[in-house]
This record gives structure tokens, C-alpha cells and sequence, in this order.
């Protein structure tokens, strides 16, 4: 083999060798840029469910502060109607002995006190 000859194959080695390299670089920053993208996607995603969270945390705070005012009146309004129902259980049947004609007397006072403005 001559000198020349010698010199053309470590050149062609050297070409292939490069195209190899270059071929191998390419695909690597592609995978990169992929990566990139992938992870910009990905923090974006988190932090929409991170506002979406925050969001439904204010919302589940204002409910519960509703239900608490709910529950406040619903219990006020349970007071009375307890202390009515412990005025009715207490009161003295109108007409001892018979539950119809007492119950009827209170049905007709009852009417009454509604029909009253």
C-alpha cells in the first residue's frame, strides 16, 4: 500500500468517523430540545393544577364559612322550635280524657295564631 493509498483511508476514516459523530450529535440535541419542551409542558401543567387548587381552596374556605352561618340560623331556629315543641308537650290536655276533642282545640288555636297578621 502506498503512502498516498494510506492517506486516503485514514481520510475516508476520519469522514465516516465525524458523519458518525455528527449523525450521533444531532440526535442528541433533538432529544434535548424534546426534553425541553417536555418539562416546560410539565411545569406549566403543575402550576395550572396549582392555581386550579388554590382556587377550589378559596372556594371549599367561602363554602365553609356559609355552612357555618348555615348551621348558626338552623340551630337558632331549632332553639325555638324546641321551645315550642316543650310549651305543647307540657301544656295540660284541653279536654281531660279526650285526645280528639283536645287535639282539636289545639289545631283550632293553632289556626288562629296563623291566620293572625
Amino acid at each position: 500500500m502506498s503512502l498516498l493509498q494510506t492517506l486516503l483511508l485514514a481520510l475516508g476514516l476520519s469522514v465516516a468517523g465525524n458523519a458518525a459523530l455528527g449523525w450521533a450529535w444531532v440526535g442528541a440535541r433533538e432529544k434535548a430540545a424534546t426534553t425541553v419542551v417536555e418539562r416546560d409542558s410539565a411545569r406549566s401543567a403543575a402550576s395550572a393544577c396549582s392555581d386550579a387548587t388554590e382556587d377550589l381552596r378559596d372556594l371549599a374556605d367561602k363554602r365553609g364559612a356559609e355552612a357555618k352561618k348555615a348551621q348558626a340560623a338552623a340551630r337558632n331556629a331549632a332553639t325555638g322550635r324546641q321551645q315550642a315543641a316543650h310549651t305543647i308537650l307540657s301544656t295540660p290536655p284541653a279536654v281531660p280524657g279526650d285526645a280528639c276533642a283536645s287535639a282539636r282545640v289545639r289545631v283550632d288555636t293553632w289556626l288562629k295564631g296563623r291566620a293572625q297578621p
